[in-house]
């Protein structure tokens, strides 16, 4: 039996002349492991000399949860990429990964997070909001996180993650007492936090860098370990941590801005088909049929992103996402 990990593994690189200061994650879900494999080949690149860092600072940390990761799952005791915060008293594992991984943020000016996801689809990437200075994610480097999601090769950018889990938060919160729920009183506490939302590049973005997550394809896929090691070289050139030049933009990708989330209320709450990310759907069309027999409908023409036909009761069954205005 193993026992429960007591470390995070990271590998710096430290260029003789001054530069940017990148940080890149890893199976920060531990079974999307598709960025620490991507993570290995750059290793290797740069202990063999084949890649030089020159300048700046470049961080890797190739396994970000390293239970969940043992465990081959997506979280330990709960999801590292929400609720992102240093706590005083941890209460669970990924609270006391959070104790050293937040500093880690805090200590670097660019982040990017590598994941991959559980149903069919093509690699995407996802960026903050624009510049505003709201309560909400108050954000000033809205062009340079474009860039930066532009670099990675992704042909599709996604924005709006943070208001519209927020929404969601509320309707949680609202309903928190008639909702049909599973789990801990702990999870629920959680879902219900105004700071659930908050995972890596959310935080980044509050300690005044910018971030980007790159969803490098379904887990099993090995073309994502490509999708992941291209991105890598990518930002490394682009901010001139290494000599190479990244490779220049071909097309300008669809932007689709997510607009709802909907949670699974019932283990038996179940979709009409095996949805994909970005399946384009029409006003109307059924997505899915809840425990009761109600329909749940597309709210209008546009896209379900994130489809978990096993998520949790009370947290997210899927997105809806339209084309940016």
């Amino acid at each position: 039996m193993q026992s429960t990990p007591t470390y995070l593994r990271s590998h710096t690189f430290q260029g003789l002349a001054p530069g940017p200061r990148l940080l890149i994650l890893g199976a920060v879900h531990g079974n999307e492991v598709s960025g620490s494999k991507g993570i290995a080949q750059v290793l290797e690149a740069i202990d063999s000399g084949a890649l030089t860092i020159e300048r700046g600072r470049v961080t890797f940390v190739p396994i970000t949860n390293p239970l969940a990761h043992q465990l081959n799952r997506r979280m330990g005791d709960r999801n590292l990429n929400r609720n992102m915060a240093p706590s005083a008293i941890p209460q669970d594992f990924e609270d006391r990964i959070a104790n050293v991984l937040c500093p880690l943020l805090e200590a670097h000016d660019v982040l990017l997070d590598l994941h991959s996801f559980h149903t069919g689809g093509a690699p995407f990437v996802m960026i903050g909001p624009q510049n505003n200075n709201g309560v909400l994610e108050p954000f000033a480097l809205a062009t340079e996180e474009m860039q930066l999601a532009l670099h990675t090769g992704a042909a599709r950018i996604v924005e709006g993650w943070l208001d519209t889990y927020a929404r969601g938060v509320q309707r949680r919160a609202a309903g928190a007492e008639t909702a049909t729920q599973s789990g801990s009183a702990r999870s629920q506490t959680l879902v219900t936090n105004p700071n659930y939302g908050v995972g890596t590049t959310e935080y980044m973005r509050s300690r005044g860098g910018y971030a980007v997550t790159l969803e490098c394809g379904q887990h099993d896929d090995p073309k994502g370990i490509e999708v992941a090691r291209h991105a890598i070289l990518q930002t490394l050139g682009l901010l001139g941590i290494t000599a190479e030049k990244p490779t220049p933009i071909s097309a300008q990708p669809e932007i689709l801005r997510l607009i709802d989330v909907t949670d699974k209320a019932h283990a038996d709450d179940s979709f009409t088909k095996e949805w994909r990310s970005f399946d384009a759907v029409k006003a109307g069309e059924v997505i899915g049929v809840r425990h009761g027999g109600l329909e749940v409908k597309a709210q209008g023409d546009g896209f379900v992103v994130f489809p978990n036909p096993r998520g949790e009761v009370g947290q997210e069954w899927f997105y809806f996402a339209q084309k940016r205005a």
